[in-house]
């Protein structure tokens, strides 16, 4: 590879490359019996560190760029990568990754093991958007109460109606409103719509059922969405009523409202001086106790038990490690490909340089030599950390993969028992005390790192 690049033949080395790394163990036959077979060895640091700074000398940019997106995946796939490991959704009232959305699904339900509540995951390809712009001009009876404390609901300034289609061909119409007027996705993106359980998930204990959905939303609300393509998160807010009077804190209703209780509590004065005063008092308790049974106890017994979710914390965690993993990836991917460029470019300084011929120049071309040396160790580095973290990614994706479709397919056929949980459990507790160990030292090499200026960027 070294040689092909030196001798300006980049596409033997990326052939070279992509062999290196679709190789994997093919060495036992059928009879379980090893088999002798030449084959590439798998590439690592080094071939990576190689191919990039050769491809950014023979000044094939985009060749390095591939390169270093293959990197932040660890595979053995050549090409495109056609079965992904999925796009993780967060709790939309946590924020903690609960779940991944894979390619094939389409709804599901997760429960959080933080909130203990469920919620209904709809992932599929936007075929229509409708959106319509509020009006900015808040009325002053609204603004009154905002003054007031009395609503802290925030403003909507667009409503959306989007529908979406799951894998399985379902269509589903989902009216929300956001914040700003932008859109969080466009017809035609993949996206995984976030909700508030449905009616029909409910927990029975005894003769009652309790609805597990997060507290002051309706059942199959609207709550987040997460766009697959560039990875935002939306958190929606409830759509107005169309008629827009529904409101009772709309002076047209709550006028008349309270005209009706003035005039009942004159007349029943006429029948018993006493009896203005305990109505008054029956209702402010009932307003009370309402609202204690719905502020406190309701949400308190709709929450699923901690034994419930015990199971679901463990995924959780592995997937909060993993969205910090692959957001540190692409930083370090940003930063990466910033110095390829300035790479290429160095290199094409000195072709420049070597091409004019002027002895004028030999002292730039050694500052430029001196700036190159230092990209080319710089980028060293990053690719080191991109290899490490894209490994542990790797590493967490085996046992998330293992926990729901291995484990799946295992108690489908029965094979499934209690010591294998134990155990994988305890393999799980391991890998972790590992993962952290190499993740703190991945993140002192990455604080090493930045804490060295790079001169190519002074210049």
């Amino acid at each position: 590879m070294n040689a092909a690049l030196e001798r300006g033949n980049a596409e033997l080395a990326l052939s070279v490359f992509y062999a290196m790394r679709a190789t994997f163990d093919q060495g036992l036959g059928e009879d379980g019996a090893s088999i002798d077979r030449w084959r590439w060895s798998r590439p690592d640091v080094g071939v990576y560190t190689l191919l990039v700074h050769g491809l950014a000398a023979s000044l094939r940019v985009s060749d390095a760029l591939s390169v270093i997106d293959i990197i932040c995946q660890v595979g053995v796939s050549p090409g495109v990568e056609q079965v992904p490991f999925g796009k993780v959704v967060r709790c939309p009232s946590c924020m903690i990754a609960v779940a991944v959305a894979q390619p094939q699904d389409g709804v599901q339900i997760v429960s959080c093991a933080t909130c203990r509540y469920k919620y209904e995951l709809v992932s599929g390809d936007i075929i229509s958007i409708e959106s319509e712009e509020i009006s900015m001009d808040i009325p002053a009876w609204k603004r009154g109460l905002r003054f007031l404390n009395l609503t802290k609901q925030t403003m909507p300034a667009a409503v959306h109606s989007v529908v979406v289609q799951t894998p399985a061909g379902v269509a589903r119409t989902h009216r929300f409103a956001t914040e700003t007027a932008t859109l969080p996705a466009q017809a035609g993106e993949r996206v995984t719509m976030a909700l508030a359980a449905p009616s029909n998930v409910y927990r029975e204990v005894g003769p009652f059922k309790f609805s597990p959905k997060a507290p002051n939303f309706y059942p199959g609300e609207p709550m987040c969405l997460t766009n697959h393509k560039d990875g935002r998160e939306s958190l929606l807010l409830r759509a107005p009523a169309k008629d827009g009077n529904s409101s009772l804190y709309n002076p047209s209703v709550l006028f008349p409202l309270l005209a009706v209780l003035a005039a009942g509590d004159a007349a029943s004065g006429f029948i018993d001086p006493s009896l203005p005063q305990l109505l008054s008092v029956g209702a402010v308790a009932s307003l009370t106790v309402g609202a204690t049974l719905n502020v406190l106890v309701f949400p308190q017994l709709n929450r699923l038990p901690q034994r419930s979710v015990d199971a679901t914390a463990i995924k959780q965690q592995l997937l909060s490690q993993y969205a910090v993993l692959q957001s540190r990836i692409r930083d370090l991917k940003e930063a990466a490909e910033k110095e390829v460029w300035m790479l290429a470019r160095m290199c094409q300084l000195e072709n420049k340089i070597y091409a004019v011929g002027e002895p004028s120049y030999r002292a730039r071309k050694s500052r430029v030599k001196r700036v190159r040396e230092g990209l080319e160790i710089s980028l060293r580095g990053r690719i080191e950390l991109i290899e490490s973290y894209a490994r542990i990614s790797s590493m967490i994706e085996i046992e998330v993969e293992l926990e729901s479709d291995v484990l799946a397919a295992e108690a489908a056929s029965n094979v499934e028992s209690v010591a294998e949980q134990i155990q994988q459990i305890m393999e799980i507790e391991k890998l972790e005390e590992k993962w952290k160990l190499q993740a703190e030292a991945n993140d002192e090499a990455e604080r090493l790192l930045s804490s060295q200026p790079i001169a190519a960027e002074q210049d």
